[in-house]
């Protein structure tokens, strides 16, 4: 369902019946998750604890925040023919990321995932998360076209940036169960690559863009139009503002 039902109370004391989208409601699960974990989050930074201690503090934002069951979606020291990893997500039987864990006081880079990528691509995984429990960050295994994988960057969150607070709670959400069920997560993962420079320069050349930017320089100008223009626009975003290389033929 989309949507769940909860009872609110007004101002004359009696309760009514009101629908809460599902995803407003798993915004603030994460929200309230994310202001509950500040305080053991900043006790560990203090001490700059050590794996097994940050392992501990993910694995419960997984369940309280993310909806990962402990029992069902998570497996610890996930195992392949070869390799190990700290935490994997498996859904209806089957590997949705591994999630690689590292001290709280570590700083992350792709480096960190190369044991996540060749376990991924073992069992057919697009996702890993890699996690610091204060830093988030979650890569597609994007196929480079070579029969690998290139890992691109669809979601950064770093926890003790006081003014990133709504950013970090919307990432959060799409790593949520109820997020990757609705295809959420990858209806982000595909905005992320919609956005890339040689996507959007295919846009800019577009109708529609090419319209409205006439519109705009007929109304700057007073210039009621003349044959031609819109192929003078479409010209110029081609050939002077987009940048060369980025565009096919």
């Amino acid at each position: 369902m989309d949507a769940e039902e909860t009872q609110v109370l007004t101002r004359t004391g009696e309760f009514t019946s009101t629908t809460l989208s599902w995803d407003t409601a798993v915004h603030g699960r994460v929200a309230a998750a994310v202001d509950r974990l500040t305080g053991p989050l900043n006790e560990l930074i203090e001490r700059d604890a050590n794996d097994g201690d940050t392992r501990m503090l993910v694995a419960d934002f997984f369940s309280v925040g993310l909806n990962f069951s402990k029992y069902q979606d998570m497996t610890t020291e996930y195992r392949t023919s070869g390799d190990s990893i700290d935490y994997a997500i498996v859904l209806d039987g089957k590997l949705f990321a591994p999630v690689e864990v590292r001290r709280v006081g570590q700083e992350l880079d792709q480096r960190n995932i190369q044991v996540s990528r060749r376990v991924a691509a073992e069992e057919g995984a697009e996702w890993v998360i890699l996690t610091s429990g204060r830093l988030w960050k979650v890569y597609h295994l994007r196929p480079d076209g070579k029969g690998g994988n290139r890992p691109v960057e669809v979601i950064s969150v770093d926890l003790t940036d006081p003014d990133a607070y709504q950013h970090n709670i919307d990432a959060l959400f799409h790593i949520t169960r109820e997020a990757v069920d609705h295809g959420r997560l990858d209806a982000l993962r595909r905005w992320k690559e919609a956005v890339e420079a040689a996507p959007l320069a295919e846009v800019l050349r577009g109708d529609a863009v090419v319209e409205a930017v006439r519109a705009e320089v007929r109304a700057a100008t007073g210039h009621q139009g003349h044959t031609g223009d819109a192929d003078e626009v479409r010209r110029a975003l081609v050939e002077e503002v987009v940048a060369r290389g980025l565009l096919s033929d």
